[in-house]
């Protein structure tokens, strides 16, 4: 059931998930992550995953070797950084914003630091000795932060002073969105808070059950003119009204089928992608969507897909699937133009768009750029030995990408 309210202090209801003391809400990340572990290794029942003496179920779950081949373009790295302690194995996807020229990242320890886009050089850094579990989100002259306690920052993007403070009843591990006078933060339970850019005051929040069992994981809301475009982890769509929350539209990207708790997880846990009048969302069910954003009228499905984001090309869009397959399809009918089995069980983040390339990141810190028009491998480099889960972010040319140490590089194409 979904509920949408206006800012009534005395009507704020009880989270999904109360807070827990730390020493229980460490156990609890780590029976999260073994869920996690399970789904993601590409496995139908736990016990399969527990079949250590099984020699061919281990080589069917092993990552893929990665093989030679010839560049067909040359990557080099502009810059690297430290955004401080990084998400370990909290099961995050932290990931820069790039807005006016600046890189904002943050880290679990290590708070909020600012960097020019071109050069790498550190422009400020906010301390805070709060866990920061989300990645920042800017725009409009602001950095708004989540903590792993709810607790919402938001600092001025030019000097890095906090300008408010809010709260949200639990962990937010996706970026906030802003934009349109308004902040929207995405806590864990579910729900959709908004707030006003200039206050911090509450307008309104917008709840969502979740289901019993989930990939940890999920991203930023989407603003479209009016619109708040959410994608759940039940694989729904949904579209809200940016002014008081009330749903719009929503629309299943994966259904939520199968005999088990596992086989029924259905994610949408990368932010679609609003281009034009059109959205783009993938599930982990293996399902893309394609919808009229406006009315919520599916243009096209295609079973093809995954829980991260979609990176999206002039004519194509880019997914990867669970099993680290990365396909592409076309954008005005859906039909699957490409695919690229060269990543097979490599846990790939979800993809951008660089140039004439599709890039991803994988488990072993590595990032790979695929040509557009066919699939193939054009460069590859390393960024450390740190997995790379959030998909990387493109803007004027550069592409910059954080791994779960909290180590940023920047990259541009020859």
């Amino acid at each position: 059931m979904s509920t949408s309210n206006t800012m009534n202090p005395t009507r704020f209801p009880q989270t999904r998930f109360p807070k827990v003391p730390s020493l229980r809400r460490n156990a609890l990340l780590k029976v999260a992550l073994l869920s996690a572990a399970v789904a993601l290794s590409g496995c139908t029942t736990v016990k399969g995953w527990f079949e250590i003496g099984d020699k061919d179920a281990k080589a069917a779950r092993k990552p893929v070797e990665l093989t030679e081949f010839v560049p067909s373009t040359t990557v080099s790295r502009l810059w690297t950084a430290d955004a401080g302690d990084g998400e370990s194995r909290l099961g995050l996807t932290q990931s820069p914003a790039v807005a006016d020229g600046r890189v904002y990242a943050a880290a679990v320890e290590g708070g909020v630091r600012a960097f020019d886009l071109q050069s790498g050089a550190q422009v400020w850094k906010y301390e805070s000795k709060r866990a920061l579990t989300g990645g920042p989100g800017a725009g409009d002259g602001l950095v708004v932060i989540g903590t792993l306690d709810g607790d919402v920052i938001a600092l001025d993007a030019a000097t890095g002073a906090e300008k408010w403070t809010a709260k949200v009843p639990n962990e937010v591990i996706a970026a906030p969105a802003i934009g349109q006078g308004t902040v929207l933060v995405r806590s864990n339970d579910g729900r959709v808070t908004a707030f006003d850019i200039a206050s911090g005051q509450r307008r309104w929040f917008w709840n969502h059950d979740l289901p019993s069992l989930t990939i940890r994981g999920n991203d930023s809301p989407v603003f479209g003119p009016g619109f708040v475009f959410v994608g759940n982890d039940d694989g729904t769509l949904v579209a809200l009204s940016l002014v008081d929350g009330r749903p719009l539209w929503d629309q299943p990207v994966g259904q939520p089928d199968g005999r088990t708790e596992l086989d029924r997880m259905a994610d949408v846990d990368g932010a679609p992608a609003l281009d034009g009048a059109t959205l783009y969302a993938t599930s982990y069910k293996k399902q893309t969507l394609a919808v009229d954003a406006p009315t919520g009228r599916p243009l096209w499905s295609q079973d093809h897909g995954g829980a991260g984001r979609v990176g999206v090309a002039a004519d194509r869009v880019i997914v990867a699937d669970p099993a680290g397959v990365v396909w592409a399809l076309d954008k005005s009918g859906g039909s699957a133009l490409w695919q690229q089995a060269g990543l097979s069980r490599r846990n790939l983040s979800g993809a951008a768009v660089q140039g004439e390339f599709a890039v991803v990141g994988d488990y072993d810190g590595y990032l790979h750029w695929l040509r557009l028009d066919n699939g193939d491998f054009g460069a590859r480099v390393r960024t450390g030995r740190d997995p790379v889960r959030a998909a990387p972010v493109v803007v004027d040319g550069i592409l910059v990408v954080q791994n779960t140490a909290g180590g940023l590089s920047a990259w541009r194409l020859q």
